[in-house]
């Protein structure tokens, strides 16, 4: 099968287009034949050798990590999904590998792909959807008339987040850019900061909640907005000891993880606040709650530009290039006759 592939890692490296054996069905998992998948950072990260003494990928190596598109083949022991079947799921850790035209999936990450949106509209849902769920759901248990701050509402985490957001009842403050404010406004933020003319720790204070997805100073700034007891989720680190202590990481680099967040954990401390650092864990169960919420229309997809498979790598320069208002993502096979469409 073609698939695009991470032949060594490095900043400046491009995926090589391949062609490579079919991937190996487990007893447990589904094959899915590959309709569309979708770039996120962590895709680039990946590549650049950030997260090698966490996720430790032997090159070369399937890039990939959202996939929509058609059950292929099932596993002896998979009960809840059969041939034909449209699914979108995010694959788990160290069985990556979307940018490919076929993707061996376990089975408990794998949902039902919404009924009234596109494969390369579903496609753009899973690692950003599942990251808005774990971090606001699960982490912070965002309740109805809180005030969560959600950092970077134009991005691929930010669009979805703002929206669930709303749905649980929160008011939502976001920063993005001037020319992005009327997105970020459409879909449910209620305080918008022109990140390039204001500053939101001068604007915002006594949040309940704050979802961090940018650099260490911002981090320090955002902890301050926050009233005693609040708590801020961060997506873009450093590891805090919780997740040390999952982690299959090495004892030396857990200790370096207790290490980098010792600073953000002492501010916090002083603050009367919570830090914790969240990294997406793979889930069919909690990607079917968003697909009921995506077909209640209260979540829709966003999506900036659709490039086609044999353009992954402009399409990853796009990603990385930080222009994309919402999703970037990339269509492997032509759509199904009859499927719906992106309006």
């Amino acid at each position: 099968m073609k698939a695009f592939v991470v032949e060594r890692y490095g900043k400046k490296e491009a995926l090589r287009a391949a062609d490579v054996p079919e991937p190996e069905l487990r007893e447990d998992e589904v094959l899915i034949d590959v309709h569309a998948t979708a770039l996120n950072l962590l895709d680039a990260k990946v590549r650049n050798g950030e997260f090698k003494l966490i996720l430790p990928y032997r090159t070369p190596f399937v890039l990939g990590h959202d996939v929509a598109g058609v059950v292929a083949r099932v596993g002896a022991r998979v009960r809840q999904f059969q041939v034909g079947d449209e699914v979108y799921a995010r694959p788990e850790d160290m069985r990556i590998g979307t940018f490919a035209e076929r993707v061996a999936v376990k089975a408990t990450a794998v949902a039902l792909k919404p009924k009234n949106i596109s494969m390369e509209e579903a496609a753009s849902i899973p690692l950003v959807g599942l990251t808005a769920w774990q971090a606001l759901v699960e982490k912070a248990r965002l309740q109805p008339g809180q005030k969560v701050f959600i950092q970077a509402g134009s991005g691929g985490v930010g669009t979805l987040a703002i929206q669930l957001a709303k749905h649980l009842g929160a008011t939502v403050a976001t920063t993005t850019s001037a020319g992005n404010a009327a997105l970020v406004k459409r879909l449910g933020a209620d305080v918008v900061i022109d990140y390039r003319n204001d500053r939101f720790e001068d604007r915002l204070s006594g949040y309940d909640v704050v979802l961090h997805s940018q650099d260490g100073e911002t981090l320090k700034k955002s902890l301050g907005v926050l009233k005693p007891g609040g708590r801020l989720i961060s997506i873009s680190g450093p590891p805090d000891p919780a997740f040390a202590g999952e982690s299959r990481a090495p004892w030396v680099v857990r200790q370096v993880m207790h290490a980098l967040s010792w600073g953000a954990r002492r501010q916090a401390r002083r603050l009367q606040v919570g830090y914790a650092f969240l990294f997406m864990k793979a889930s069919g169960s909690q990607l079917q709650q968003i697909t009921s919420l995506i077909e209640s229309g209260a979540i829709r997809p966003v999506i900036d530009q659709v490039f086609p498979f044999e353009s992954t790598n402009e399409a990853m320069a796009y990603l990385e290039s930080g222009r994309a208002k919402g999703k970037v993502v990339i269509q492997v096979r032509k759509p199904l006759l009859g499927a719906p469409h992106e309006d």
